[in-house]
């Protein structure tokens, strides 16, 4: 559970008060403190930095601000985050990060909120008018339950009076069923629907069907008790992969699956497999504790009815693809569901917006490359039994569920060139804030193989091929290994009210606190900043305009 401090208005507005123990006496007088650790430290100095400058966060006498908890970065930078309220009542988008480094100094802060909420609390529309709007906005869906209106502020402008309601159902047989789980936000004056999104976001002696097939048998981590095996990772905390009923699969032996492709402990297989690349691959590569950054990573669910896999919030759940041959468990596939969860487990959960929707789906396809590339399984073709057999592996790429043929088309994905599926948007424009929120991830895709690999990687056959820009200009790559921590970082920066410009704004200063522990460097800055201008997103007010070694 995550510690909460409450940091009252009096507080800010005087200056924070720091409680302190009284002076030791005897004995317990010639101890020396024991030394803050990097997250008290952190905690201290962000504390003391929102007290002694309330309006860097544009605090008012009304807001409650309450540090939320304390993540470590890369090169030890420590991200505390905070919520706030207004006149008591929460407020969407009041959020904001303090970023300092191991000993407390602080590096940076990410604020979205642009002004002092005043707001008055007094709503005119009725909850039960609310209720009723929120039902009629959304269509196509059977509904199974609205949620209580809940008055809140939204952080626009000097703030906006909002009642938030939870609609929950799902799509109809012809969409696959699908759940949806949708907040609307219901001006409380006016009556008008000012905001909306859904929250769940979608699509050894082991046999696997992606991880060389029947021939080349693989190896998961699994846990044993009372002389039974269960789906359950015991080095990796809360991994494990069940049935639909929620049951983790268990066996008498610890030899799992049969590489069939509608097989279920097969499909378990593969996701165990998937899920515990991405879970080294954050700590290898990220410096991140575990994918939900206290060590731990989430349950998975098999066997779904449904050409679809989506993550609710609490686990990931797997379908089979539409022609019912294969389950929807190759790696970049599992590990984009988890990153929702990475998403999700950042600051700013998983925002307040259709825009912050289309930027979540582009995360779990950039966690899904980022566990193929550090998976690094081969195309191989070998001779077995006098045939030549090519196994069936999830090489890297920056190709999204393509071993999966999800809907009988091949990649449901492109980073490199995303308007070859469906026209995706290569860049960004005015529309694309409003637009499906899997169409919308194109652009931030489009960056993060800009970032990685640049316009002219010149290698297709190794998955990197060149890669056009909006702006016509060659732009050269850090690497994969880099461009994802300058994303893991960026994310550690981020709030609720997440956009292309705010997240190309953090990225920048994500460089810049990189730099300052050793982990980044000016040409890194200059190469993120030519990526986002290579897919047309504005700069940001406030932006970084520079930097300097």
């Amino acid at each position: 559970m995550r510690h909460q401090t409450a940091l009252g208005a009096a507080a800010i507005a005087a200056g924070l008060a720091v409680a302190m123990s009284s002076p030791a006496t005897g004995a317990e007088s010639r101890t020396a403190p024991a030394s803050p650790s990097p997250s008290q430290a952190a905690a201290k100095s962000a504390d003391r930095l929102i007290a002694s400058a309330p309006a860097k966060f544009f605090a008012s006498p009304k807001d409650k601000i309450v540090r939320l908890g304390v993540t470590s970065g890369s090169g030890g930078i420590q991200y505390v985050s905070y919520d706030r309220t207004h006149a008591g009542l929460p407020v969407v988008g009041g959020d904001f990060v303090v970023a300092t480094d191991s000993a407390g100094k602080v590096l940076s802060t990410s604020v979205n909120q642009t002004a002092p909420l005043s707001v008055d609390t007094s709503p005119k529309v009725a909850k039960g008018k609310a209720s009723d709007i929120s039902r009629s906005r959304v269509r196509d869906v059977k509904i199974s339950r609205v949620s209580d209106p809940r008055l809140k502020v939204l952080a626009e402008g000097n703030g906006r009076l909002v009642y938030d309601t939870l609609a929950e159902g799902s799509y109809g047989i012809a969409d696959g069923n699908r759940p949806t789980s949708q907040h609307i936000l219901v001006d409380a004056k006016s009556g008008k629907v000012v905001r909306s999104w859904d929250t769940i976001q979608g699509a050894d002696d082991d046999k696997s069907y992606y991880h060389g097939g029947s021939s080349k048998p693989t190896s998961i981590n699994t846990t044993s008790s009372g002389g039974r095996f269960s789906m359950k990772d015991s080095t990796r905390p809360g991994v494990s992969c069940a049935n639909q009923s929620g049951q983790v699969l268990t066996s008498t032996d610890d030899a799992w699956g049969n590489s069939g492709g509608t097989d279920l402990e097969t499909a378990c297989v593969d996701a165990m497999k998937a899920a515990g690349a991405q879970f080294d691959m954050v700590k290898g590569w990220l410096e991140r504790n575990g994918l939900d950054g206290r060590g731990n990573g989430w349950p998975m669910r098999v066997g779904l009815n449904q050409a679809n896999a989506f993550w609710n919030g609490r686990y990931a759940n797997f379908g089979r693809n539409s022609a019912g041959t294969r389950q929807v468990t190759p790696t970049d596939v599992v590990a984009h569901e988890l990153g929702h969860g990475i998403f999700q487990f950042t600051p700013g959960g998983s925002g307040s917006s259709n825009e912050a929707g289309g930027l979540n789906e582009s995360t779990g396809d950039i966690f899904g490359s980022l566990t193929e590339w550090y998976l690094k399984e081969p195309k191989v073709t070998e001779q077995i039994s006098g045939t030549t057999a090519v196994l069936n592996y999830d090489t890297p790429d920056y190709l999204i569920g393509e071993e999966v043929d999800l809907v009988g088309s091949g990649p449901i994905r492109n980073m490199y060139d995303p308007k070859q599926i469906r026209n995706n948007p290569n860049c960004f424009t005015s529309q694309v804030p409003g637009m499906e929120v899997h169409a919308a991830a194109g652009v931030q895709n489009h960056w993060f193989y800009l970032l990685a690999e640049g316009s002219n990687a010149n290698d297709p056959s190794n998955g990197r091929p060149n890669s056009p820009t909006c702006n016509n200009k060659t732009v050269s790559g850090v690497g994969v290994q880099k461009a994802g921590r300058i994303f893991m970082e960026t994310l550690n920066l981020k709030t609720s009210s997440w956009t292309h410009s705010t997240a190309r704004k953090t990225s920048l200063q994500a460089v810049l606190n990189l730099k300052k522990v050793g982990k980044a460097t000016c040409e890194d800055f200059t190469k993120t900043r030519d990526a986002w201008n290579a897919v047309s997103v504005p700069a940001a007010s406030g932006e970084p305009s520079g930097c300097t070694n």
